[in-house]
């Protein structure tokens, strides 16, 4: 039974969304931040990467850092930039790229709901990652980068998402990388309680991009619930911030791999030991994106190969047939010595939206080889979730990616 409520959302004027909205705080390292949020100073990455308002000397995490952002904020409220809607609602927030379009409900999710697993999670995260969200929610008493969640469709909701869009959208733009974003307030009081019926008739969802950002508001919540003993599960820390999309609309690209050397071999011995378990295909120049699941195209010295496994992967284990654990446990771990890529520095991971083209750029700069993958599904993501199991690192890349900056959950 999912909890998946309205709220009161801080967020832009509405000729002021195109310029607040903003990539997520963890697509970019310190430079581009800088670089980035010089853009526009209503760009929401001032306030979701606040070192950037500081000297490189400055440590990232110092606490005057956060106090920034929470100054900034402020700022932007006080300045009319921002302002919040008194009655809690939902609201629908629409993507289109390259001709798909998926819609998702910005919501808030139930932490309780985290923590019994009710919401579903597939990858692990890293304390450190995890403390710098926990200090900005916590000291900006609001949640500023939605969770991007997955839930088996709907028709229902499906039909009253179509129904929704009749209407005129509150906010309608396209951001610099030429995705359309719209989003149309769902204010209606019997709206808004088909919408909370249904979520609380599914006994699953998925996280599908953001488990830190989801961890570390979790981890407020809790704190806030030492910190008042006597709550009462209603307040607004209770819950986190989250856009809800049904499974039939996701997409999910390739998250390639490229290795800094070859384990002390050359090319020569490198592919000679690739052959014993694969059939190692020359493809010259031609770059090579695979077009099924179990078979990896592979840059190296300057060449393109397609590699097939010559006997199907056999395994019946949710985590050890996806793709990135059989090239792990075929190659990575055995022939390049990557026995844990969580940790080992030669190990680099290109999401597809930067095409093969990247990987070529690695290799014949920096790397010594790349592979390019076939995308992990949806459905497989659901299934290791199911089985409350976890995929490798680095399994999924979700596109178009959400904006930052035009919801805004206060914990207050």
């Amino acid at each position: 039974m999912a909890d998946i409520r309205p709220f009161p959302c801080i967020r832009p004027a509405e000729a002021l969304a195109q310029r607040v909205a903003a990539l997520p705080y963890d697509v970019y390292d310190r430079t581009e931040a800088k670089r980035e949020a010089r853009k526009d100073s209503l760009s929401f990455l001032n306030i979701d990467r606040p070192e950037t308002q500081f000297s490189d000397e400055v440590d990232m995490y110092a606490p005057e850092v956060y106090e920034k952002a929470k100054e900034l904020l402020l700022q932007r409220i006080e300045d009319g930039t921002f302002y919040k809607d008194e009655q809690p609602c939902y609201y629908l927030y629409e993507l289109t790229m390259n001709g798909r379009t998926q819609n998702g409900i910005v919501a808030c999710a139930s932490i309780d709901d985290y923590e019994s697993g009710i919401i579903k999670k597939h990858e692990n995260t890293r304390e450190e990652k995890e403390q710098d969200r926990i200090r900005h929610v916590d000291v900006c008493d609001a949640q500023t980068g939605p969770i991007f969640l997955a839930y088996r469709a709907s028709y229902i909701l499906n039909a009253l998402i179509s129904q929704v869009k009749q209407d005129h959208p509150i906010y309608d733009f396209y951001s610099e990388d030429g995705i359309h974003h719209r989003v149309f307030r769902i204010g209606n009081k019997k709206d808004i309680a088909v919408i909370q019926d249904i979520f609380s008739n599914m006994n699953a969802i998925y996280i599908a991009d953001g488990h830190h950002r989801a961890a570390s508001a979790v981890k407020v919540g809790w704190k806030r619930r030492k910190e008042n003993p006597s709550y009462t599960g209603e307040e607004p820390f209770n819950y986190f911030l989250s856009v809800l999309f049904p499974d039939t609309e996701l997409q999910i690209m390739s998250y390639n791999r490229a290795v800094k050397e070859l384990n002390g071999n050359t090319p020569s011995e490198f592919l000679a030991s690739l052959r014993n378990l694969y059939e190692v295909i020359p493809q010259k120049n031609e770059p090579v994106s695979p077009a099924e699941k179990g078979t990896f195209g592979m840059y190296l010295d300057h060449e393109w190969y397609r590699l097939e496994r010559k006997e199907k992967v056999s395994i019946n284990d949710v985590v050890e047939q996806l793709d990135v654990s059989v090239l792990q446990n075929d190659i990575l771990n055995p022939l390049l010595g990557i026995k844990d890529p969580r940790t080992d520095d030669r190990i680099e991971f290109i999401g597809g939206i930067r095409g093969l083209a990247e990987l070529e750029r690695h290799v014949d700069t920096n790397m010594a080889v790349a592979f390019s993958m076939y995308p992990t599904s949806i459905g497989e993501l659901f299934e290791v979730a199911d089985h409350d199991r976890l995929m490798p690192p680095k399994s999924t890349w979700f596109e178009p990616k959400l904006r930052s900056g035009l919801f805004v959950h206060s914990l207050k």
